[in-house]
């Protein structure tokens, strides 16, 4: 998909916020949800989507409400460096196929990077152990 295109109200993270689908809750207010990747690249992989809006990407989201959704991306970030203790950390976003876009409902992804272990290919294999994600989730949630 390219850049420009119409909002897609059945993409799989929309689905999420309308309880359609089930995920592993890390944080949830009426502005944002926070939840782990099923298919995570790093122990605690962490997706934040925003809610209340159809924005494809970055690009499409309105921007009296990027200082609010920064603010929780950060806010959760710090909450599963202190959670998980990690080495660094990854936040990433994608505008677009071309850029590795592969959910059209804007997302940042928040990544923890471990020395010596590197980062899975997303969407790959199997998806995690929901006990595990679990696990993940409740150490995150209670960081914050």
């Amino acid at each position: 998909m390219s850049l420009d295109g119409h909002y897609d109200d059945q993409n799989v993270f929309a689905k999420i916020i309308q309880g359609e689908l089930p995920c592993v809750k890390v944080y949830e207010d009426d502005d944002v949800l926070s939840f782990l990747d099923i298919f995570p690249q790093a122990q605690g992989h962490t997706l934040v989507i925003p809610k209340g809006v159809s924005a494809r990407n970055f690009l499409d989201f309105p921007e009296d409400r990027i200082g609010t959704y920064m603010s929780r991306v950060q806010m959760i970030a710090k909450g599963v460096t202190r959670a998980l203790s990690p080495d660094g950390v990854v936040i990433t976003q994608f505008n677009g196929a071309a850029a590795g876009q592969t959910v059209f409902h804007l997302h940042f992804h928040i990544l923890p990077k471990f020395d010596n272990l590197p980062f899975q290919r997303h969407g790959q294999g199997q998806p995690a152990d929901q006990d595990v994600l679990q696990s993940l989730a409740e150490k995150i949630r209670a960081s914050l």
